[in-house]
């Protein structure tokens, strides 16, 4: 597996609207048509947001259920679920859906800080002590979130605790105004830290998309795309998370490398299988 590279596509977010973007999928029903797409444009992982009825982020995990049952029946493309996107969600509230639904693989934000300009983007020790804890119960494997370099060194303490296995997996959070900047420097740094045998995906947001899918690829780590992230596929011009995901594997493929399969993904990192979920 070492010339395989997996493209996760962030099909949506919690915040972007509409407005900004058509082709921004919202409902679990569009949702679900974009995995589809993304699946066979080269996409292995779709890390997936809920939206409700005015467009705002929600942890509702009927709607996460809805969805991943719709993607399911598309697919076999991993589903990486979100712990967070709603600022009015209780610890509860953001780990239902993991512990019912038991999806392959969920976000895990390493630490809270300043979100400019919304406000903080909060994962108490307390949080984190317990999602980790479910994710153990429902052998679903922690996307370690690491949006500054400390992050790290929190996912360092649960592992040593025993409460995140590894071989762990992280996903470099770059750009975000109050975490770091989407910089070669920074990336580098961020690798050299992470524990031996670890894996680890990266992405730029707005600006620092591009440089970083070609920096991480460069430096034979796994990519993420999507409109979660950035909604303009090159300045002033707005673009799909098919899109996206085209670029990215024709850029791996021009590294001579090629786009990781869902299953290829699997086995790369330890993941329990589609089987194993609860929808």
């Amino acid at each position: 597996m070492e010339n395989k590279t997996i493209i996760t596509v962030a099909l949506t977010g919690a915040v972007t609207p509409k407005e900004l973007n058509p082709y921004l999928p919202l409902t679990p029903a569009e949702i679900a048509e974009d995995a589809f797409k993304c699946y066979k444009a080269g996409a292995a992982i779709a890390h997936i947001h809920m939206r409700d009825a005015k467009g705002f982020g929600t942890m509702d995990k009927e709607l996460f259920k809805e969805t991943a049952k719709l993607i399911k029946s598309k697919c076999d493309i991993v589903i990486n679920m979100t712990t967070s996107g709603d600022n009015k969600a209780t610890d509860e509230t953001r780990m239902a859906h993991i512990k019912e639904l038991q999806p392959e693989m969920n976000s895990y934000d390493a630490g809270s800080f300043n979100w400019m300009p919304m406000g903080v983007f909060m994962n108490t020790p307390q949080f984190l002590e317990k999602l980790a804890q479910v994710d153990l119960d429902a052998n679903t494997k922690p996307e370690i979130e690491v949006f500054d370099i400390g992050m790290i060194h929190v996912a360092e303490y649960y592992i040593k605790k025993g409460l995140i296995k590894t071989p762990a997996h992280f996903q470099f959070c770059l750009g975000i105004l109050g975490g770091s900047m989407a910089t070669l420097e920074i990336l580098l740094h961020m690798k050299s830290l992470i524990p031996p045998g670890s894996t680890w995906s990266a992405f730029g947001i707005s600006k620092g998309h591009i440089p970083i899918l070609y920096a991480t690829i460069a430096l034979g780590g796994h990519v993420r795309v999507g409109l979660e992230d950035n909604v303009y596929y090159s300045k002033d011009v707005v673009g799909s998370n098919v899109q996206m995901v085209e670029r990215a594997a024709r850029l791996i493929k021009e590294a001579n490398r090629q786009p990781a399969t869902p299953d290829e993904a699997r086995q790369i990192l330890g993941l329990k299988g589609s089987k194993n979920t609860n929808f």
